[in-house]
């Protein structure tokens, strides 16, 4: 893949996304959500970052299985219950994400809901990837 990450000057400064990602390739990956589901099915962690970290991780490995790496993602869509208590987070979850995916960022949106379908999930991760 050849992503090329543009982030205009005429809009305020991406921090943690890209305004937008071009990317060619030969083969297109779509992401299910990922909430912090452990291998029995179980949400684990009890903060938000805690849970972040670990759906981030399932997206990765989703992307992984995929024959993918984190600089392959061109989308990511985070669903968050409680829009205020991530932003208050933001700057610990841009940590995790670089620790995980590094700096190559895809374009982002975080939109609030009221639940997800796990009840104990705070936030859910999907994405798309493409791939060579």
């Amino acid at each position: 893949m050849s992503p090329e990450r543009l982030n205009p000057p005429e809009l305020s400064p991406a921090t943690g996304f890209s305004h937008a990602v071009s990317a060619t390739g030969s083969r297109i990956v779509f992401l299910a959500g990922q909430t912090a589901l452990d291998g029995a099915g179980k949400v684990v962690g009890d903060s938000l970052p805690e849970q972040f970290e670990r759906a981030l991780a399932n997206l990765l490995t989703a992307l992984a299985a995929a024959g993918g790496h984190p600089s392959d993602l061109a989308r990511v869509t985070v669903y968050a219950v409680d829009v205020e208590a991530y932003r208050a987070h933001a700057a610990e979850l841009g940590r995790i994400w670089r620790r995980l995916a590094g700096r190559d960022y895809p374009a982002m949106a975080v939109v609030g809901v009221v639940r997800l379908w796990d009840t104990e999930a705070r936030l859910e991760l999907d994405g798309i990837a493409v791939l060579p």
